[in-house]
């Protein structure tokens, strides 16, 4: 099942001091630095850097973001697009710094906490991510199968149990080649940007209303209903995962090993996961102004649940696609979703462990562990506890968020480990910041909803 790596690369030449071990094995090494980008003209460069970002944005997309903007769109209307705009920000930086840790230092995340920490420490980094995708993973599963039901009736049980041949849709496409891979999830993405744009033009929302939306307003703070969805909403955008990940995934582009050959990957690399995250930040946007739009406006205060949302659609809108094009941009989203994960999941092993499990194995043990759960869930407690599950897993995420993004800001701000790479003063104030911000956002968050649980 596992075996030692078969080679090892030196990692990209920044200070031996700066790391616990001056070599690595490549992250992803069947795709590792296998897409040229030498030689091409600006635009066609930036087409063959296009991608990495695209994988990255599914994660500010998937099921478990829904939850949150239907609620402060139903109950709040347009007041919390600012919200969802400072998290995208937020999530721009991040992964910008994610996306030249692995460009510059030949690392992913998870390779660098490895080489920085003590053995126990990256140890427990490293359990705290696996629990962190198999969070990730039940809330994908959980929005297929909701996905399933609204659109074919199939019950949730059943929804759950098809979702484990993911697998084998996942195994195909990793030997289709990378770029095959990335193209689908483009794909994906597009048809649920596409199903909202739909939702958009048939909800007819007020334009005026929704620009000031995006303005920041202190009722957000005064209104404790309205702070504890806002939190919601923060505390679902960043996932932990999507840190390792694009770390990773960015080094799949051949990019000269020079320091000008890496400061234009890090140029092209940020921009492609900007304009990829303004996607994410249009569809996310476009869930809570649909929201605002129909249930708000309508007086349906309590949507919160994907269910209710989709059977209130097509009548109260009284277009009758309405509702099955929402299913249809669910179904899309989990199903990107899923192809990210077994990435996300294959980098974290072999960066921890340095060692490799076959692909079919590593999805099955980790489809698993997420099915389980949300079977029994659905079976005993039908769409009222998939719903309570869904929430559950993304306080898990939330709980595990600062993990990742405390060690990715002392990595890059590190001048042994970046060189002149290293974040700049301003960076790193503003880099801590975020991280800070978003450490005590969720830790109170988690104290609210098991606060609720309890009562």
């Amino acid at each position: 099942m596992a075996s030692p790596p078969d080679h090892e690369i030196t990692a990209s030449p920044t200070p031996e001091s700066g790391w616990r071990r001056s070599r690595v094995t490549p992250s992803l090494a069947d795709v590792h630095r296998t897409i040229p980008v030498h030689g091409l003209s600006w635009w066609r460069k930036l087409l063959a850097f296009a991608g990495p970002g695209y994988l990255v944005a599914v994660g500010y997309m998937d099921p478990g973001n829904w939850a949150t903007d239907l609620a402060g769109g139903s109950r709040f209307g347009y007041t919390l697009l600012s919200v969802i705009l400072i998290s995208n920000l937020m999530a721009v930086l991040l992964q910008g710094l994610a996306s030249k840790l692995g460009i510059v230092t030949g690392r992913d995340l998870a390779q660098a906490c490895r080489d920085h920490y003590s053995r126990p420490v990256a140890f427990v980094l490293w359990v705290l991510c696996e629990i962190a995708i198999a969070a990730c993973d039940l809330a994908e599963v959980i929005g297929t199968a909701i996905a399933l039901n609204l659109l074919f009736d199939i019950p949730l049980a059943w929804g759950v149990g098809i979702t484990a041949f993911d697998v084998l849709l996942v195994l195909y496409l990793q030997n289709k080649g990378f770029r095959f891979l990335e193209a689908l999830v483009i794909s994906l993405v597009a048809v649920v940007g596409l199903c909202f744009l739909f939702e958009i033009f048939v909800s007819r929302p007020e334009f005026g209303a929704v620009m000031r939306g995006f303005i920041p307003s202190t009722e957000i703070i005064r209104n404790r209903e309205m702070l504890y969805i806002a939190i919601g909403i923060l505390g679902a955008t960043v996932m932990p995962h999507n840190l390792y990940l694009h770390s990773s995934i960015v080094q799949t582009r051949k990019y000269e090993e020079s320091a000008e050959g890496k400061r234009e990957a890090v140029r092209f690399a940020f921009a492609d996961s900007t304009i990829a995250l303004s996607l994410a930040l249009f569809i996310n946007a476009a869930i809570l102004i649909v929201a605002a739009a129909t249930f708000h406006r309508t007086g349906n205060h309590q949507v919160a649940e994907i269910q209710d949302a989709y059977h209130l659609l097509s009548p109260l809108l009284g277009v009758g696609a309405a509702s099955v094009v929402f299913a249809l941009a669910l179904l899309a989203s989990g199903q990107n979703s899923t192809l990210t994960g077994t990435l996300a999941g294959q980098i974290v092993m072999e960066g921890f462990l340095n060692i490799r499990m076959r692909p079919w194995m590593r999805r099955l043990v980790t489809r698993a562990i997420a099915i389980v759960p949300a079977a029994i869930t659905a079976i005993l407690y039908g769409e009222s506890g998939t719903a309570r599950l869904l929430i559950l897993s993304q306080v898990i995420l939330s709980l595990q968020l600062s993990f990742a993004v405390f060690p990715l800001v002392l990595f890059t701000s590190d001048k042994a480990k970046m060189g002149e790479f290293v974040n700049p003063g301003w960076l790193k104030v503003l880099a801590y910041t975020v991280a800070t911000v978003i450490a005590t956002l969720n830790v109170w968050l988690l104290v609210k909803t098991v606060g609720e649980w309890i009562r």
